[in-house]
């Protein structure tokens, strides 16, 4: 059996995924327009709603009930 190896992240998965959708923008506007600077924009909207429904899933609003 194989061993699992442990990453410790340094920066929130929110800060991650908006770092993505950052450079997937920077790249898409490299491109001319079609299906590949389409579907680089569609993965950068895709990591912000992610990164935004992390922050709201995580805010001290949605506590569990006690």
């Amino acid at each position: 059996m194989t061993t699992r190896h442990r990453f410790k992240h340094i920066e929130t998965l929110e800060a991650r995924l908006a770092a993505e959708a950052e450079r997937l923008r920077q790249q898409a506007s490299t491109l001319p327009p079609g299906a590949a600077r389409d579907e680089m924009l569609r993965k950068a909207r895709q990591a912000e709603t992610g990164s935004q429904m992390s922050e709201w899933l995580r805010s001290p609003g949605l506590q569990p009930p006690e």
